[in-house]
């Protein structure tokens, strides 16, 4: 193939908006004349590496929607320091299932135990696979029901988080959630029951969710369809901050940890 073919073939493929294989043509061309391919396998090479391409960009594209504070994966994750975590029940997380059957997944735990890379990791996940994700804190979540609310535009601001196939809602428990907002958090959890997947974060045990919510009646409510087809992960274990402040000498390890949150040790499916 002559120079001027090559580029003019580079110029059509970039009007096609192929721009990664316009850029790897003349590779491809040499590798494929190295290896004697078919024209039927070197088209097949030429669609593999676009189609590659494009889900990096599709995933890209799903990654920056989720707005994550941060992103750690799953690979990166220490398992070793905190052994109360089944690594097999992660593993089948990131594995989208749940996703698919709108399940729930509820990772409880003190602070600094992983919580949210593992929410994280499992949202970085679901994003590769093709899903939908959104990340927000409880906090912010609250707020903006709240204004949409005092905004008459509830109904708006409902549909727009039942859309997400996996909706990831951090830190339930950190801050009491007023009357309203727990009214209007249920609401949501109601609209996205058994249609979209909520994965959910909580340094609080479930028993301690009355007064997160001020209301024993609303969490009730709350927890009976979060919990029906759930996965349920109970971390015990140290904060990862407090391990990196014993590596720099700046806290001894016979001083304890205390969050005021409680939390049990088990991993395991709960389903009704």
């Amino acid at each position: 193939m002559s120079a001027t073919s090559m580029e003019r073939l580079q110029e059509q493929m970039r009007s096609l908006k192929l721009q990664r294989i316009a850029d790897e043509l003349p590779m491809l061309v040499q590798e494929a004349s190295k290896r004697e391919l078919s024209y039927t396998d070197f088209v097949a090479e030429f669609v593999a590496r676009e189609l590659g391409a494009k889900l990096e960009r599709t995933t890209q594209m799903k990654t920056q929607m989720a707005r994550f504070p941060f992103q750690k994966t799953l690979e990166s994750f220490d398992f070793k320091f905190q052994p109360s975590i089944e690594a097999k029940v992660i593993k089948e997380l990131s594995t989208g299932r749940f996703i698919a059957d709108a399940d729930n997944v509820l990772l409880l735990g003190p602070p600094g135990v992983g919580k949210t890379h593992l929410a994280v990791g499992i949202g970085l996940k679901a994003c590769a696979a093709g899903y939908r994700t959104q990340f927000v804190t409880a906090a912010a979540l609250t707020a903006s029901l709240v204004r949409a609310h005092n905004e008459n535009r509830l109904e708006e601001k409902l549909k727009q988080l039942v859309q997400p196939r996996l909706l990831i809602i951090d830190e339930i428990g950190y801050l009491p959630i007023e009357r309203l907002g727990a009214n209007l958090f249920f609401q949501l959890i109601s609209r996205r029951y058994e249609k979209g997947a909520i994965l959910l974060t909580s340094n609080q045990s479930l028993a301690g969710w009355g007064q997160v919510f001020g209301d024993q009646v609303i969490a009730t409510a709350i927890l009976d369809r979060l919990l029906h087809h759930s996965t349920i992960v109970n971390i015990k274990g140290e904060s990862y901050r407090l391990k990196e402040k014993r590596r720099a000498g700046l806290l001894t390890r016979s001083e304890p940890y205390t969050d005021g949150s409680s939390s049990g040790n088990s991993i395991g499916n709960q389903e009704e």
